[in-house]
């Protein structure tokens, strides 16, 4: 059985990511890439579909007991699990060495602390996401798993006997001892990968990081939240060409046995702009470079095609399908691979993505000329369709409708155009995109707006709230003491607030399909949070935006992680894990803090 969602420890090479559990059992990792298929599945189904346990050796049958303490090695991705044992005490560090020309690797070192700890390894090998038994042999001492065309090569010294379709080690560690496990993944038709050397590839990991760690320029109150965070979002980010996963697992559920389960292994142009912001108010220009030129490749010079979500290398093709062999996490089903919410029209990341250009010729970054190009070919297709109902920014799958963020995101890239061509560095119809701007400003103010509530509201005519209306303010929109913004701010905490003061992206129809044409519930969700407290610091009311953040803080685990999502009746964090769309805000509303002086202590 799977642990909580909050239980995993992440770990990755900036390719692909595994999740370790208390227990010390990887349950998810996908190779050779984030979107690749699984080789250790468990945490969608049972320990059938793949998983690799290290820890104390206990009685048959009974569960396998959770570290008494667990830790990243300072500011890195390297992960140390400790147990205390009637025997003595043990710790397993784990980790992925970043990876260049080498092969893709999971590395586990067993250090014997104290006494002498009886320690076994079960590794269970399940390729196309626990589907497929592999075949396992030894080739030269060392044991690959082979099957279509992937291979999974382990090496260790210790003794390994093969049982039940799984790959055993039982040995015993003392003070000082040292035993190394390490899989290697290949292209089943090329040769066997390098036997690593576990020590030097722990050394040049936490070098990496260390290096990478010394970049952040933030040295305020909430340290430890933003590096952590940031450490997050470059394991997120495919190294090859800079485009950030949502989110490394698929179809962790947002409501616990419900079917709003969906693939976030791919790259959402929402999340460009708070992204590239966050990395260039951090130091990280170079992530910063790397994420707008595959902005730049993925949207190429097609904007009718515009998609809201790309592969990690730009793919456009990310058909949807359920994996019906797999029951699902904690029953969770259907689990889905792809998303069909690919080829959705979302008007508002034509907004998103100018908005991430206008950031980086702000901020300085190295002159891309197609940038500019790529801009004005954006605001012309949206000048003809800006007026037309969409699916929004939260992909629902009912009917379309004006939503009130698409039109103000449309206000926001035609703005951000016309700032460009007055800086001189583009030309464009200006007098006729500032008609524009104002036409679409007021039919927002006019269609979205209810007068008698004093909010906008969810899309035209509808009375219902959505969070996302609290990006108007830091849109420019409108101004934050504008009276419409204040009373927009307070109907959404008192109309989507959890108990715990936590907030809800819109209304859901628990049993009916409501407005997202789906059935169910979800959890509040954490980046519509994290906006609700950078309202309130704009509002003024800073000691209410501090605690709001630091209740926010807290719902992370002990590794500093974030789901997507908090379900307040179960008090447990729910939807796919960790995710960067709950990170990035995290590090937006610590730099508006530290600069408002909002902070305790």
């Amino acid at each position: 059985m799977s642990g909580r969602i909050e239980d995993y420890a992440l770990i990755g090479d900036t390719q692909t990511a595994a999740l370790v559990c208390r227990d010390g059992s990887v349950d998810w990792l996908c190779l050779p890439r984030f979107d690749s298929h699984a080789v250790f599945a468990s945490l969608l189904g049972t320990e059938d579909h793949g998983f690799w346990r290290i820890g104390p050796a206990g009685q048959a049958g009974a569960a396998a007991p959770y570290a008494d303490r667990r830790r990243y090695q300072g500011d890195s991705l390297v992960l140390e699990s400790e147990w205390d044992t009637p025997r003595g005490t043990v710790r397993v560090i784990d980790f992925m060495p970043p990876r260049e020309d080498h092969a893709p690797q999971l590395v586990r070192i067993v250090e014997g602390v104290s006494g002498r700890v009886p320690m076994r390894s079960s590794l269970r090998m399940r390729f196309s996401y626990g589907r497929v038994v592999p075949w396992v042999h030894k080739v030269d001492q060392r044991t690959v798993a082979v099957a279509g065309p992937d291979s999974v090569w382990l090496d260790t010294d210790a003794q390994t006997y093969g049982k039940d379709l799984t790959t055993y080690s039982d040995f015993t560690v003392g003070p000082g001892d040292r035993v190394a496990f390490c899989i290697s993944w290949a292209p089943s038709h090329r040769a066997a990968p390098e036997v690593p050397d576990a020590a030097a590839a722990l050394a040049a990991t936490t070098a990496f990081w260390r290096e990478w760690v010394d970049h952040c320029t933030y040295h305020g109150p909430y340290r430890e939240a933003v590096v952590r965070s940031l450490i997050t979002l470059k394991a997120l980010t495919y190294g090859p060409t800079g485009g950030i996963v949502a989110a490394p697992t698929t179809s962790l559920p947002e409501e616990i046995g419900g079917v709003r389960n969906w693939d976030y292994r791919y790259t959402w142009l929402r999340d460009a702009a708070i992204t590239l912001s966050s990395l260039l108010r951090t130091g990280y220009r170079e992530e910063a470079q790397a994420w707008r030129e595959w902005l730049l490749r993925a949207v190429a010079g097609d904007p009718e095609n515009l998609q809201i979500m790309y592969g990690i290398a730009g793919e456009r093709e990310l058909g949807e399908t359920e994996l019906d062999w797999l029951p699902g996490y904690e029953g969770s089903r259907p689990v889905r691979v792809g998303n069909g919410a690919a080829h959705q029209l979302q008007l508002d990341v034509y907004g998103e993505v100018t908005e991430a250009l206008h950031l980086g010729h702000m901020t300085g970054l190295a002159r891309n000329d197609y940038a500019s190009v790529l801009q004005l070919k954006l605001i012309k297709y949206l000048e003809q369709h800006w007026d037309q109902p969409d699916e929004g920014i939260w992909e629902v799958r009912g009917p379309r409708r004006h939503f009130v963020h698409s039109k103000v995101m449309a206000w926001v890239a035609v703005d951000r155009t016309i700032k460009l061509i007055e800086s001189g560095d583009a030309d464009g119809p200006l007098e006729r995109w500032r008609e524009l701007r104002d036409e679409i400003h007021q039919d927002v103010c006019e269609k979205g707006y209810d007068k008698e509530r004093n909010t906008f509201t969810q899309s035209y005519g509808s009375k219902e709230l959505d969070a996302s209306l609290l990006l108007i303010p830091q849109m420019g929109f409108l101004p934050p003491d504008d009276k419409r913004v204040i009373g927009t701010i307070e109907a959404i905490q008192r109309e989507l607030s959890t108990p715990d003061g936590f907030i809800l992206r819109y209304p859901t129809a628990g049993e009916e399909a409501g407005v997202d044409g789906l059935e169910g519930d979800e959890g509040a969700f954490l980046a519509c949070s994290f906006w609700m407290a950078d309202d309130l610091a704009m509002i003024g009311r800073v000691d209410e935006a501090r605690h709001l953040f630091e209740k926010l803080l807290a719902l992370r685990n002990d590794l500093g992680l974030l789901a997507e999502e908090w379900d307040p009746r179960l008090q447990r964090q729910v939807g796919n894990f960790p995710q960067a769309f709950s990170h990035v805000p995290l590090i937006d509303t610590a730099l508006r803090l530290t600069a408002s002086g909002a902070y305790g202590g």
